[in-house]
């Protein structure tokens, strides 16, 4: 071989260690970027936010249940009339079709059963008991309804009663838009943890660095008033009855934020 052959082959060499060379550190680079924020020294502070509002929504549950023979499309029919009857009510005291929603139509068999007597002392072969045996039906409605004008809400109340309904109940409150209540409640946990952070750092004698990422835990709403479970009579009573008195009270929504920042 050669002199000037094995210069080409050494300079080849040369050239392809250093290619090798810059590609490790290539990938090394990448690398290293991929894995971030692992990679850092880096700390993590945690807050929650609140923020408070008046609910603008009463949500209530009437109930219209009908029991009788077994003529079932008569109860049926019975049922309907008692329902839409309270429905037609709610709808003239200015709450819109959209605010009234039917949760549940059920249909429930009535039995009656037979009481057998044992004749296992006996030599007389015993009778077959009868199966139970359907003697009606019971069908029951329940209808959900929000009431955004609070004015109206106990007269709404004690009228789906009045017009036919057997109960209402699961009275509570809600906010029919929270995202500008989020919005205020998630603010405040981000200030405060950013607040935290910096005590932090300064307590433990180091800089800041960059936001390597932000998580929420989630929110949780509180209702500060009149959220109750209550039930008003059967319906269909031409008794007066006094109109219940209705406070939204105050309802909180929390928000937990957590931070993580590089160590610099």
């Amino acid at each position: 071989m050669s002199q000037k052959i094995k210069d080409i082959l050494g300079v080849a060499i040369v050239i392809s260690i250093l290619a090798v060379a810059y590609s490790a550190i290539v990938y090394s680079t990448y690398y290293s970027k991929s894995i971030e924020p692992s990679s850092f020294r880096s700390f993590s502070v945690s807050a929650e936010g609140k923020a408070s509002a008046i609910p603008d929504i009463a949500q209530f549950t009437f109930s219209v249940i009908t029991q009788g023979g077994k003529n079932l499309s008569e109860l049926q029919a019975e049922n309907t009339e008692k329902t839409n009857r309270v429905i037609e009510f709610i709808k003239n005291n200015s709450v819109d079709s959209k605010d009234i929603k039917t949760q549940t139509y059920n249909i429930k068999p009535r039995y009656q059963y037979f009481s057998c007597p044992s004749n296992a002392v006996s030599s007389i072969t015993p009778r077959p008991c009868p199966p139970p045996e359907i003697v009606g039906y019971t069908i029951t409605q329940n209808v959900l309804v929000k009431v955004r004008d609070f004015a109206k809400a106990g007269d709404i109340l004690s009228g789906a009663v009045s017009s036919g309904a057997n109960s209402v109940s699961q009275i509570n409150f809600t906010i029919d838009d929270p995202t500008k209540i989020e919005n205020e409640a998630r603010a405040d946990a981000i200030q405060k943890a950013k607040e935290k952070a910096k005590f932090v750092a300064k307590k433990g004698d180091f800089q800041i660095g960059r936001l390597l990422f932000i998580d929420e835990g989630g929110y949780m709403p509180y209702y500060y008033g009149a959220t109750k479970e209550m039930s008003l009579g059967m319906g269909g009573d031409s008794m007066t009855v006094p109109t219940p008195t209705i406070e939204p009270g105050t309802q909180e929504i929390k928000v937990n934020i957590i931070l993580r920042y590089e160590i610099r």
